[in-house]
């Protein structure tokens, strides 16, 4: 197994065919100035609700629309599928997408990582209309009792087989994993 590099956080983009967009950079400096409160690795207990309260004025500022909360008009709901007249017909909530750039974003937090939430973003955010990147947030480090389970590292080795096998083709222009 690769460890994790000690500069926080902890990025990859895909494909790594590919050069990062120039906004890879922004919203990963979005993540390091919160990091003295979302780093889980010393940082234990942290809800991805908490994470992205912390992490959404930095987002906001770079564009994105960002969950407020858990009220009908605090989240976010992109479309999947069309109905009658046009409208809606399904839709997914998402933690935050970035109109301008077609990113969306997702932050999970440790039962996220244990109940394989990154497999069900990365389906979940190939359905959404007008979504170009997937901007996927994991956490380094997840204490379920006296277990450690390194959320990042497992997500990265599934994308990783997913790009370097060639089965499975993505429909996006790329996915920014980020470890915090």
């Amino acid at each position: 197994m690769v460890a994790v590099a000690a500069e926080y956080p902890a990025w990859k983009f895909y494909p790594s065919r590919s050069e990062p967009p120039a906004w890879v950079t922004d919203v990963v400096e979005v993540f390091a100035a919160v990091g003295a409160e979302i780093d889980s690795r010393t940082n234990h207990g942290v809800t991805s609700d908490a994470a992205l309260a912390l992490l959404r004025p930095g987002l906001v500022s770079l564009g994105f629309e960002i969950e407020s909360g858990k009220t009908k008009a605090g989240r976010i709901k992109r479309p999947v599928l069309f109905g009658e007249m046009g409208r809606p017909r399904l839709a997914y909530e998402i933690d935050g997408f970035h109109p301008g750039h077609g990113i969306v974003l997702e932050v999970e937090a440790g039962r996220g990582a244990a109940n394989n939430a990154d497999y069900r973003d990365l389906i979940r955010t190939s359905l959404i209309v007008d979504a170009e990147y997937l901007v996927l947030a994991m956490m380094l480090q997840y204490r379920p009792g006296t277990a450690v389970m390194r959320s990042y590292e497992r997500t990265r080795e599934q994308i990783d087989a997913i790009y370097e096998s060639e089965r499975l083709r993505l429909p996006f222009r790329g996915v920014l994993l980020v470890g915090y």
